[in-house]
């Protein structure tokens, strides 16, 4: 049974040629492989738009359909003669086919000027103490980039001059390519080389940057890092990598390295130390005197401990962000004296003595 174009393509035989091309796009950007569509059917669509989108060829399928009189042998699948493509004098824009398609092939909007471009991202390591993780903090940092030109604010210009019309372009931002292949001449639209897509082209370059835009500096640039952090994490900082003439900057990814501390370790949004204790004051209890990584003093109540190992928790003591904050963990450990006395030793004979 032939292919009905129309219903491939989900519109009425007195279809205008608009309707089609609208048509056609909607499904093409449903049914494409690289959006994950369904490739057979992105190809049927594709078949049907080139027949429908051509006045003769379509005259030609509403009198005879998918088959022409006379059993022609270039006659491809489904009975539809491929032979003016195979003969080199059929023209298919492609340009005009795939107009609004930028997010799928990544070439922009070919009618608009081309593609968006964008800078390189960029990444930087940093380094912060144990508190600053804890607390954070903000650090400037000096980083060689490609930026923005600062005497031509990215136009390329000589300050004061003006710009002119791309000669290469006609100012249109782009050019038409035409290439021959064995289906036969394809018609293709890029980004012009001269003006970058701009159009325009200034009458004197500037002399910081040759008329580039964009070059090579230093520049300093303020990280935030908020409190909580963990070793290895990264931060993004949009629109601060590299710059591109005519397009927008990357992203600046800054990977946070922590300094271990010597007493504290962070496990989510809690604070963990470990304290032995003597055994004297593991069975009686104690007070202690416990430093917290702000440098402040706190006087905790040691009870007399059940078991060898315990925790003993400080609720707020941890780690404080804007939506919750954590406690401090005290992990007691009993230290068991490496020597003992004579009267060390007979005072435990005398509790054993007791059952203890």
């Amino acid at each position: 049974m032939s292919k009905n174009y129309y219903e491939v393509l989900g519109v009425d035989k007195k279809a205008t040629s608009d309707d089609i091309k609208k048509a056609f796009r909607k499904l093409a950007q449903k049914h494409h492989p690289d959006k994950g569509g369904d490739e057979s059917k992105f190809k049927e669509i594709t078949e049907a738009y080139s027949i429908l989108s051509d006045d003769k060829r379509r005259r030609e399928y509403d009198s005879y359909g998918q088959t022409f009189p006379g059993g022609n042998q270039n006659a491809g699948a489904g009975g539809f003669d491929f032979s003016g493509f195979q003969n080199g004098n059929i023209e298919f824009d492609l340009s005009d086919l795939f107009e609004g398609f930028g997010d799928i092939f990544g070439a922009g909007n070919a009618r608009g000027g081309g593609r968006n471009k964008r800078g390189r991202d960029i990444s930087i390591d940093i380094e912060v103490t144990f508190k600053e993780s804890i607390q954070g903090v903000t650090r400037k940092v000096l980083i060689t980039k490609v930026g923005t030109c600062d005497i031509c604010s990215g136009s390329g210009a000589k300050p004061g001059t003006e710009m002119k019309t791309c000669e290469t372009c006609n100012g249109a931002g782009r050019i038409h390519e035409t290439r021959n292949s064995p289906f036969g001449t394809f018609a293709s639209v890029r980004n012009c080389p001269t003006c970058e897509g701009s159009g325009k082209i200034p009458k004197e370059k500037c002399a910081t940057c040759q008329g580039r835009g964009v070059k090579k500096q230093e520049e300093e640039i303020k990280v935030v890092i908020p409190a909580g952090l963990d070793s290895g994490e990264m931060i993004r900082m949009p629109g601060l990598g590299e710059a591109v003439k005519g397009g927008t900057s990357g992203d600046l990814y800054v990977k946070v390295h922590v300094k271990p501390h010597p007493v504290f370790a962070k496990h989510g949004l809690n604070l963990v130390m470990d304290m032995p204790l003597k055994l004297t004051d593991a069975l009686l209890g104690t007070q202690v005197t416990v430093e917290t990584v702000d440098g402040k003093k706190l006087e905790v109540k040691v009870p007399p401990m059940d078991k060898t190992e315990e925790t003993l928790r400080l609720k707020g003591r941890g780690v404080h962000i804007e939506s919750a904050q954590g406690d401090l963990l005290i992990r007691l450990s009993v230290s068991m004296p490496k020597k003992l006395s004579t009267k060390t030793k007979k005072a435990i004979e005398d509790l054993k003595s007791e059952g203890l």
